[in-house]
């Protein structure tokens, strides 16, 4: 095993100062803000309300608690009761706004004391909803990774309903399917208005920082014009091992690292250093305000405002199998959850131990009524599944490509160290089989046979997987101290990878489409532009950069005598 200098908190340069702690940010809101005799401060769902509301009691203003215009929580429940289901994972995508959690009368009682020229600081989720559209906002945000921190520790509510005592797969489930989309589209809405003057970290509880509008569109221009990385957020799983903890330089205390999500612009978030201090906003807000130069004409009118590829790192060295799975098909995510498009992935092994294997696709002539009944027994804890009687198990080495369409059977065995490239969503996968283990709480994890059965496409046997999605390489150029092959993915699959190998500099084109990167051999490496567009951006083993479509032409340099390798992704026209 190896060691690296990756980096964990990759960073843009944003101009001017942040301002950190709640003291020193109410001053200068106070002076800011002094001409504007109501203030709206909204905050992203998850957030620590009452922190806001005890920081701005002092201020000399009326606090005006969001909360008390809500409907009754009851409502709530059953407005969005058919979005969330009875599934303890899945629910389906939903179309409810904001101003259909609030009681009208509420919202026209507040604005008539406004009108009436109260000095009011109205606090919470939709604070720039229910204020006239001439009253300035600071807008509270938070990433992702962070409220799932806060939903484990049970810490947090979900938008206008109290579901602490629910489980963190449970309060997840409402936060996708649910109030996430009702914070972005109204985050959005307050953006595109030019209401929003000021923006909150409150990530780190006792450090809250503040930066002005101007300086968060600053950092977002200043990233989409530059090669970038999203800030890595890496978790312990039951299958999970020991490579990250040396590679990334990861707590060696812990028990395992099995995740890694080194690129997943709607989980992760993005850094802006500003004159020294760290600011930490989700890099969604980046896909939602800069999508055309972000992903390119072609992409963004396919794909909207969703960042279509994922990379990810799943670490079983010194690990566990992970669970037998299978995606479910694009009609049957549409149908069934309201996705746009589901995921497709593949398999890269950045490393691998002498006995790795990849289970992928179905043997030959089995009986695929025996095999369901056979996981239905395993599901309810009759006996092991037989996983090697239905299931192709594969040796995998390092640098292998092994391809997964849809609706095909399979998993990482132990000792691998796989770089999962996929497309983005993150929770449809329908375990099968979980190797007779428990989760990290100690409870067996949900086991979906009867969704997977649906999706399973049972042709996909042997010859299939052996001719189709094993190790598909094509050399497409050759030349002295440079190699591009083409990997896959599999046709059925919108992304396009190219693997990389060079020992000078080699020249790329994102050709209207953002690229997605790992530097998967070699130390580091340098990314430049042929213009001097952007400042030449340092890669380092390992780590998963993007090059926004906007900067078109770019080379990548190794060290002088040295030998690098790139796996690149980007979405076929």
């Amino acid at each position: 095993m190896r060691t690296s200098n990756y980096d964990k908190s990759p960073s843009t340069a944003v101009d001017g100062n942040a301002v950190s702690g709640w003291r020193e940010i109410l001053q200068v809101l106070s002076h800011a803000l002094s001409d504007a005799p109501v203030w709206a401060v909204d905050l992203y769902v998850g957030s620590y309300e009452e922190d806001f509301l005890e920081a701005f009691r002092p201020m000399g203003r009326e606090v005006v608690d969001v909360r008390q215009l809500l409907r009754p929580e009851a409502e709530l429940r059953q407005l969005t009761e058919r979005f969330m289901t009875d599934d303890v994972l899945f629910g389906y995508m939903s179309n409810i706004r904001i101003g259909e959690y609030f009681i009208p009368e509420r919202i026209e009682a507040l604005q008539q004391r406004i009108a009436s020229g109260e000095h009011l600081i109205v606090i919470g989720t939709g604070a720039g909803y229910v204020t006239p559209d001439d009253v300035p906002v600071v807008y509270a945000d938070l990433a992702r990774w962070e409220i799932q921190q806060r939903f484990r520790r049970h810490e947090v509510k979900a938008l206008g309903i109290d579901n602490r005592g629910d489980s963190p797969s449970v309060q997840y489930k409402r936060g996708y399917f649910n109030d996430w989309n009702i914070c972005d589209a109204l985050k959005d809405d307050l953006f595109a208005a030019g209401r929003i003057r000021f923006w909150i970290d409150h990530n780190e509880r006792q450090t809250p920082k503040l930066i002005t509008h101007a300086q968060l569109v600053q950092g977002l221009e200043r990233t989409v014009s530059r090669p970038f990385r999203v800030v890595p957020f890496f978790d312990p799983a039951p299958w999970g091992g020991q490579w990250m903890k040396e590679v990334c330089d990861l707590d060696r205390s812990e028990a395992n690292y099995g995740w890694c999500f080194d690129c997943v612009p709607e989980e992760n978030s993005l850094l802006l250093d500003v004159g020294g201090t760290l600011v930490e906003l989700p890099s969604q807000d980046l896909v939602l305000w800069q999508p055309r130069r972000l992903l390119g004409e072609r992409v963004w009118s396919r794909f909207g405002r969703s960042f279509p590829i994922r990379f990810d790192f799943l670490d079983t060295m010194g690990g566990g199998n992970l669970s037998l799975q299978v995606h479910p098909t694009n009609e049957f995510a549409h149908r069934e959850f309201g996705l746009a498009y589901t995921q497709d992935e593949s398999y890269y092994l950045l490393d691998a131990g002498p006995d790795a294997v990849v289970y992928l696709g179905l043997k030959e002539g089995i009986d695929r009524h025996q095999m369901i009944e056979d996981l239905r027994a395993a599901q309810r804890g009759e006996r092991p599944f037989d996983a090697e009687k239905y299931v192709n198990k594969l040796p995998a080495h390092k640098h292998d490509h092994y391809l997964i369409p849809n609706g095909t059977i399979h998993c990482s065995g132990h000792d691998s160290m796989v770089l999962e490239i996929s497309s983005t969503p993150s929770i449809f996968t329908f375990k099968l089989w979980d190797w007779n283990r428990l989760g990290l709480d100690g409870k067996p994890r949900p086991i979906n046979v009867e969704r997977g059965r649906h999706v399973i496409q049972w042709e996909r046997t042997t010859p299939f997987v052996l001719r189709e999605l094993c190790n598909h390489f094509e050399v497409l150029s050759r030349a002295e101290g440079e190699m591009e092959e083409r990997t896959g993915l599999h046709p059925n699959e919108f992304i396009e990878t190219r693997r990389h190998t060079f020992s000078r500099p080699v020249s790329h084109d994102t050709c209207g489409g953002v690229n997605v990167l790992n530097l998967c051999e070699g130390d580091e490496a340098v990314v430049e532009s042929p213009t001097g567009a952007f400042t030449p951006f340092t890669v380092h083993y390992a780590e998963t950069f993007i090059i926004p479509a906007a900067i078109g032409r770019y080379t990548i340099t190794p060290p002088a005598g040295k030998t690098c390798m790139t796996i690149k992704a980007s979405i076929r026209p």
